[in-house]
């Protein structure tokens, strides 16, 4: 009787040894492991890293925690992402505890993160020349637009230089002073420098032009006015106009040949 009491005694011994060891633990026993609550502690701080730290000491404790495992996994896949850590962890949960009530979700999260792992490993080379590529576009847009800009201030100073050619020597529209009748006229031998000699008018020599009233013409002369030049003549202003339709009064330029109407 006595060797059967001790050998019952060392098979009721083992059977509680093995009850009370870490294979045997159950989700309570597990997440009141002190490593385990220092963990979730840290974890409410938003102390990830710090909570990453408890939890595997507690998996050192009892390699078997699935607890450990899903806290771990979730850190892993929501917080600190590492798809690869994260997978690892649920698959470990789901081996250690294959009838929990959120094993759907588990492996729904390890497929989530190993389409992510996938797509960094594959789109990785891709992302980067295309990186590469954005930045070269952006670098020759700015110097598009630097080079538009001096473009824009090289138009910008040719219009005003064209602007200020057109305009009359006498830009204010005060008319030149008048100059004695003897020391206007100038002799028919002695053309104006610059100005194509014309013909001397009837109204500067006096007498009467052989030509028709109607064909006299006039080269418009530094300072001239439509009507500076009108009253020279004898004619009202409108009459000049009307002869001349497609004079500008604000663009007259030295030279130019305008017909003067019978008076």
């Amino acid at each position: 009787m006595t060797c059967w009491a001790r050998a019952l005694f060392v098979v009721l011994l083992c059977v509680l040894m093995s009850a009370c060891g870490p294979s045997g633990s159950s989700p309570l026993e597990e997440e009141k492991e002190p490593h385990f609550l220092a963990g979730k502690s840290r974890a409410s701080t938003l102390d990830y890293k710090g909570a990453i730290e408890c939890f595997e000491k507690a998996l050192q404790i009892n390699p078997k925690s699935a607890s450990a495992h899903f806290e771990l996994a979730w850190i892993f896949d929501q917080k600190e992402v590492d798809p690869v850590a994260a997978v690892y962890h649920y698959q470990r949960y789901l081996l250690l505890r294959p009838n929990a009530d959120n094993t759907d979700l588990a492996k729904q999260r390890i497929m989530i993160c190993k389409q992510a792992l996938a797509e960094t490993v594959a789109l990785g080379p891709v992302t980067e020349k295309m990186q590469r590529q954005f930045e070269q576009v952006t670098e020759d847009n700015k110097r598009l637009i630097e080079e538009n800009k001096q473009l824009r201030e090289k138009l910008e100073k040719w219009s005003s230089y064209a602007a200020r050619l057109q305009t009359p020597t006498n830009p204010s529209g005060a008319q030149a002073p008048q100059l004695p009748r003897a020391a206007a006229q100038k002799p028919n031998n002695q053309p104006s420098l610059g100005v194509p000699a014309q013909p001397a008018t009837a109204a500067q020599t006096g007498t009467p032009s052989s030509a028709p009233p109607s064909n006299r013409t006039h080269s418009v002369q530094s300072g001239e006015t439509p009507s500076l030049i009108a009253r020279k003549y004898g004619v009202r202003l409108e009459t000049l106009m009307a002869a001349n339709p497609n004079l500008d009064p604000r663009r007259l330029r030295v030279g130019q040949i305008l017909r003067i109407p019978g008076s």
